[in-house]
């Protein structure tokens, strides 16, 4: 059954810390994203998963962006180590050298929580744990393509919800396809509709921004994935909210840019806490 994701439920996705919570117990998330061409993606999705609640970030990416994100998050460590879920690909290319491939493919291996956006996407077939896909349309046809099923960016866009679910059955992975209208499709079909935020979204960097937003969520609940599966889409379509909702407030009518989304975040949430 298609829900259309709401406030209330939104709110539930939000990890609260208590009292007896450290840094590791709050979630730590692993990002390997931007490039030397790309750098800035890989700030903006490290801004906005240390804006969602998040108790830790590490970043192994690119040395570029690497000194970018540690300009604008000196909090963030750049050291290997343990972390609760991956947020992999925002600002890269596919088209990598063997050695980066393979260091990937081991990432996967973990069977952790993970996020393939942009450069990634075509790695779903190595992903061993829950794994949320983070197409635009166009990005979802090569996916299909890699399946065996023949589309076009038209076609997607005029039936995004049919697509997302095709998409979501023949990788296994949740699909949360971005549009004016987001769809989270998992292996049961649609389940969630997220219409939250407004035309000023559509902006560079916009998709790096609701990529950290996921990546924190999915970190911040591990333990619980493991138990409920089905739990995936649910954050996937909080995800989807938040960013939506902190374009609407960083935005008050006006032109913003993806930074401007990241930053507004903490208010959304302190909204919906409070609500709750």
């Amino acid at each position: 059954m298609t829900t259309l994701f709401s406030a209330v439920e939104a709110a539930g996705a939000i990890a609260v810390p208590s009292a007896d919570s450290d840094k590791y117990s709050r979630g730590v998330l692993g990002v390997v994203t931007g490039s030397e061409r790309y750098p800035g993606a890989a700030v903006l999705g490290v801004e906005a998963a240390s804006r969602t609640g998040v108790g830790m970030i590490r970043y192994l990416g690119p040395e570029r962006p690497a000194a970018m994100v540690l300009a604008r998050r000196p909090e963030a460590v750049t050291a290997d180590g343990r972390v609760q879920a991956w947020l992999l690909g925002s600002g890269t290319d596919p088209e990598r050298d063997d050695d980066e491939r393979a260091r990937l493919v081991g990432l996967l291996d973990q069977a952790l929580p993970t996020v393939l956006d942009a450069g990634s996407l075509d790695l779903f077939a190595q992903a061993k744990g829950p794994t949320v896909l983070t197409p635009h349309f166009g990005e979802l046809v090569p996916v299909l393509s890699a399946v065996g099923v023949e589309t076009s960016k038209q076609a997607v866009a005029a039936d995004p919800a049919t697509w997302a679910a095709r998409a979501a059955a023949e990788t296994g992975a949740t699909v949360l396809l971005k549009g004016a209208t987001t769809v989270i499709a998992d292996a049961s079909g649609v389940r969630f509709l997220v219409r939250a935020g407004q035309p000023w979204l559509a902006t560079a960097g916009s998709g790096d921004v609701l990529g950290g937003v996921l990546g924190a969520l999915l970190a911040t609940h591990q333990p619980a994935l493991a138990e409920r599966p089905e739990l995936l889409a649910e954050l996937a379509a909080a995800a989807a909210w938040l960013h939506g909702e902190a374009g609407r407030t960083a935005s008050g009518g006006g032109p913003i840019q993806a930074l401007d989304v990241a930053e507004a975040l903490p208010a959304v949430i302190r909204r919906l806490l409070v609500g709750a």
